[in-house]
Order: C-alpha cells, then structure tokens, then sequence
C-alpha cells in the first residue's frame, strides 16, 4: 500500500510539472502547437474566423434606433347609429323590429404612427384617422400630446399628423429599392392597446398588387406579426432603418391564414408625405378613365409581355370623353413606352403632373388609333 501511495504522488508530481512546463512555453511560443502538428504531418492552419455576414444574435440594437421614433395613436371618433325598438311580447313572437331615433356613441380606437422629422411630423394610415374627432399620441417616453391631421390620402392609405415640438426622436425615409425578399424585417407598434411591441420576421414578398386594398396597391409583404394596433407603425430592416409603414394582415379577409401582412414601401409614403406637407393633398394626373387589363387569350403573350388596359369607363367631360375615347379602345402605349398593365398605367397616370399634354396609342376593333390629350388632376376620393 505505501508502494501504490509513492507511484500515484509521483504521478501527480509528472502531472504538475507538465502543464507548468506547457504553460511557459505558449506564453513564450503562442505558435508552438501549430509548429508541432506540422511536424506530425497534421493540418496547421488556423481555425476559420467565423463567416462574414452572419445575421446578429441580437436585434436590440436596430430596436433601440428605430422605436424611440414610434408612438401610439389613440382616436375617438363620435359615431351616429340607428336605435332599435323591439315591439311588445305578442308582435315579438313574429321577430318584428321597428327603427328608433338615431343616437351617438363615441368609438374609441387605437394605432401607431412614426415620426419622420424633428418638427413633429407623422406617417400614419389613413384608416385609423378616418373620421377622427380628437387625436392623441404617446411617445415612447410616455410624453402625451394631441395631434392634428395635416392631410390623407385614401388611394395609398397614408395620412399625416402633425404634434408640436423640437428636437422630436425622428426616423428618417430610407430608399426601399435595396429590398431583397428574405431581408430581416421587425415591426415596431402598439398591438391591441399593449404598449410599444416589436415582432420579428422576414420580407416574404415585394410589389404585391393584387389585393384591391387601395387604388395604388404596392405593398411589402412580410410574416412579421402584424396585429391590430399595429397600423401606422414601423417596418424596419435589421439596422433599424425605415423601410415601411404597416398597413394590413391578410387574416382579416382570409381564416386561418397565417404570416401574412402587408406594408406600405418608405419610398410610397415619403412622395405622399411630401406632397401633402407641400400642397395640403396629393396632387396626381388623370386620364379621365376607368380601365382594366387587356383580354388575351391563354398563352399568347410571354410572362411580363405588355398587354395594354381596356378601357371600361369614360368619365363626362374628362380628358378621354374630349379625346374621342370610347369604351371598349384597348390602349397600348402612353408616350413612347408600353402599358404593362393597369397598374403601370396607374403609376405613370399618377406621376404626371396635371396640365401635362401625352399621346396615348391603342387599338379600337383592332384598328390602330393615335390621340393627344392633357391629363387633369385625379380627384380625391371622399369614401
């Protein structure tokens, strides 16, 4: 037994020695390892610097950037609805109601908003102003003030509030054109009352129009959990930029689905914000008529090929009655470039400035036509 105890003391004794002994030499030669598996004919190369580009572990970063410019929209709207009175028990027997005198309530709702500079002015949507009799905005530091409306446009569901103060945390409008689908995106709002919410997802989709939400449908769509409240606020890339405004969740329309909502591009929103800053509206040409997508036949014309618009709709007096245009003229071009579709005929309507005189070219029974006309500015919707 003294023999087993003197063999494990020297042992550990070995054991002491060498890792005070290896100790030295890495702080004396960090390479020493390297030069020793190279000696053994093992691999010697360093080991590989974690990969550029990997996403971060965290997003608080990009959170703390954007959501101090986010706020809560809370609106009352008084709203007027039609009282019913059940007649007596004998005439309820046969479900018979009768219309009583009409009486206000006053409906309460709630939204986000986002400070886009540092004079106080908000993008919002246009939906959870509508009708608005009284405005108030929290910001993010629990600062209370009351908001007026300096304008709103139905067509893409933009408004713009204005609060009183200087030095407002503002976000500033990024240029959305660098989106890729499968970018990082985080909603920043006020979800059913709750307070400042973030959620986090990607870019699903791009140029979604297809949803017959607004007359220039162009929405970002994203799994980001949008829920009500939520409207109005940020959607952010994973450097906290701007890169939309909240607008929609497909579930609202669809049961059951899941991960979709939609929001308005920064790009969208920044042209509208700068008009109704500018002009109290937004100012947009007009053909003077309500136009479709060209009928083709399945297969005739490539993906993407331009098809033209037929025009469905002439509006008395407008630019196309004076024309000649009529129902049924399937248009082809506008100045020198072809109509896609009717939402690029829509945009290029749109963004030229009334007064503008262009020549639009179309088929009439399949007879070639040339006309000039002036577009006239579009008028606003009222409902």
């Amino acid at each position: 037994m003294p023999r087993l105890t003197g063999v494990l003391r020297f042992l550990l004794q070995c054991a002491v020695v060498g890792l005070a002994l290896a100790f030295v030499v890495l702080h004396w030669m960090p390479d020493a390892g390297q030069r020793l598996r190279g000696g053994l004919g093992l691999d010697a190369s360093p080991a590989p610097a974690p990969a550029a580009g990997t996403g971060p572990v965290s997003y608080a970063d990009a959170v703390a950037r954007a959501a101090p410019s986010v706020v809560s929209v809370y609106v009352d709207k008084v709203v007027t609805e039609q009282t019913f009175i059940v007649p007596n028990p004998t005439v309820q027997r046969f479900a018979g109601i009768t219309l009583g005198p009409t009486r206000q309530r006053l409906q309460r709702a709630q939204g986000s908003g986002v400070l886009v500079s540092s004079d106080g002015y908000i993008l919002t949507n246009h939906h959870v102003i509508d009708g608005a009799d009284n405005i108030q905005t929290v910001l993010q530091d629990g600062r209370v003030t009351r908001a007026r409306i300096v304008g709103s446009d139905r067509d893409t569901d933009i408004a713009v509030l204005k609060i009183e103060g200087t030095n407002l945390p503002a976000m500033p409008i990024e240029h959305d054109a660098g989106l890729r689908v499968g970018d990082v995106a985080l909603a920043i709002g006020n979800p059913f009352g709750l307070g400042q919410t973030v959620t986090q997802g990607i870019i699903s989709g791009l140029g979604r129009n297809q949803l017959n939400l607004t007359t220039y449908d162009d929405f970002i769509q994203t799994d980001a959990a949008i829920n009500e409240g939520n409207s109005g606020g940020a959607l952010v890339n994973a450097r906290g930029e701007l890169i939309g405004i909240n607008t929609y969740v497909i579930g609202r329309m669809a049961a059951g689905a899941e991960g979709i909502g939609f929001a308005i591009p920064a790009g969208t929103a920044k042209a509208v914000l700068d008009q109704i800053v500018d002009h109290g509206m937004v100012v947009r040409g007009w053909l003077g008529a309500n136009y479709g997508d060209a009928p083709i036949l399945p297969g005739s014309l490539p993906s993407g090929a331009p098809r033209g618009v037929a025009l469905t709709r002439i509006l008395p007096g407008g630019p196309a009655a004076q024309a000649g245009l009529q129902v049924g003229d399937v248009l082809t071009r506008i100045g020198d470039e072809d109509i896609v579709d009717q939402a690029d005929l829509r945009d290029r309507e749109a963004a030229t400035p009334p007064g503008s005189r262009v020549r639009v070219s179309g088929l009439r029974a399949g007879v070639p036509f040339d006309v000039e006309l002036e577009l006239v500015q579009r008028p606003q919707r009222s409902a």
